[in-house]
């Protein structure tokens, strides 16, 4: 039984192909290891591989460096939603970890050398990359971090320390953000690769969240850790800026991931709630359950409608920051109640690990937390809205 009651409109016959592509991919191979994966804290190596063969990684990545050559964000999005419809949103912190956070900022700022070096391998899933703002001190305001990157001749010093990073214990690189002129506040950040082996770059991880156990979670050290020059993205101190004109993608990756997600959450508590009798009834017979699934699936639709133009906004790089952070904040607080009341609905089976829901319990509170709270998205907004 499903939800579905508005046809989408936005995809067309290459996006159905894809998602097809992608749909035996998640089915073959991601869904029998997830069990696994979520012991051992992390995706096998070989997943990235098999996704880059396949051409799911790297997609707006133009052709000579291994890419799909095709700008538009819908195909990242069926990414996550065909990911998100096997419950799987473990896995997708990781693969659209590199489409959506990392692959941007390599393709606006690497150099050719940078692209070859970093960009190649990352698409063909040799390479796993990685992005590193959150420090144990600065969450969400980047404008406090405290990680150093000091010029010392040809290189870079870099100290501090990075938190909660996707993709931390398998990548091969990260993109540290970091402060190369601390007097000069926001106008000081640069973005710099540090690559596996660099003396003095250690992790700890993977770290023992509450949900999303398969997804690579680490800390990162760096003591003295020598960057050469040539491994800065973009201009020096021109960091902050970069970060606020890709952060809309990375916000609204988190927005696709919870419109899908929920989606599958109600519609197998739908399905249960038709199937399960109680007092001679059906549980979706009762007045108080019909209304709750009936209140939900109105605020599913009507959320998946400005999920999709939110998807066409940036698949025609029309996307702004508050349209994102409104989009991020709206759709992870409403996953926050879909999941709720299917947990209710299920009664005391919604409280047992083998049922999917409670697993969805576990993996969408991290939703309205990272790439932003919800308190800072409303923070964009406002300012926005009353900026003399």
């Amino acid at each position: 039984m499903s939800s579905v009651a508005l046809e989408r409109t936005i995809f067309d016959a290459d996006h159905d192909a894809f998602r097809e592509t992608v749909r035996r991919f998640a089915e073959r191979d991601v869904a029998p290891h997830l069990r696994d994966w979520a012991e051992a804290g992390q995706v096998d190596r070989d997943l990235y591989r098999q996704a880059g063969k396949l051409g799911l990684l790297g997609i707006d990545v133009e052709e000579r460096f291994a890419g799909g050559g095709i700008d538009d964000f819908r195909f990242n999005a069926i990414v996550i939603e065909e990911l998100c419809r096997i419950g799987a949103p473990a896995v997708v912190m990781g693969l659209a970890g590199i489409n959506d956070l990392v692959t941007p900022y390599l393709v606006s700022l690497a150099n050719e050398e940078q692209k070859h070096r970093f960009l190649t391998p990352l698409c063909t899933g040799e390479k796993i990359g990685a992005i590193a703002m959150t420090e144990p001190g600065a969450g969400s305001d980047l404008a406090a971090i405290s990680t150093t990157a000091l010029p010392d001749g040809d290189d870079l010093v870099l100290n501090g320390t990075k938190i909660f990073i996707s993709n931390g214990m398998l990548s091969d690189f990260v993109i540290v953000v970091a402060k190369t002129d601390p007097a000069a506040g926001k106008k000081g950040v640069s973005l710099l690769v540090v690559e596996e082996g660099m003396a003095g770059f250690t992790r700890n991880g993977p770290l023992h969240k509450i949900g999303l156990t398969a997804q690579d979670t680490a800390e990162l050290v760096f003591d003295d850790v020598r960057v050469p020059r040539e491994n800065v993205l973009g201009e020096p101190n021109d960091g902050f800026g970069y970060l606020r004109h890709n952060l809309p993608q990375e916000r609204l990756s988190v927005a696709v991931t919870s419109m899908a997600s929920m989606r599958r959450t109600f519609d197998q508590a739908l399905t249960y709630s038709c199937d399960r009798t109680a007092f001679g009834r059906r549980v979706a017979d009762f007045q108080a359950n019909r209304f709750y699934l009936a209140e939900l699936a109105t605020e599913i639709e009507i959320a998946q409608c400005f999920t999709d133009r939110c998807i066409l906004d940036a698949a025609n790089g029309a996307l702004d920051e508050v349209t994102a952070a409104m989009a991020k904040w709206w759709i992870t607080e409403l996953q926050q109640r879909v999941v709720q009341r299917a947990v209710q609905l299920h009664g005391g089976y919604g409280y047992m690990r083998e049922y999917d829901v409670a697993q969805d319990y576990l993996d969408c509170r991290g939703g309205p937390i990272y790439a932003g709270t919800t308190e800072i998205m409303k923070e964009i907004i406002g300012r926005k809205l009353t900026r003399a």
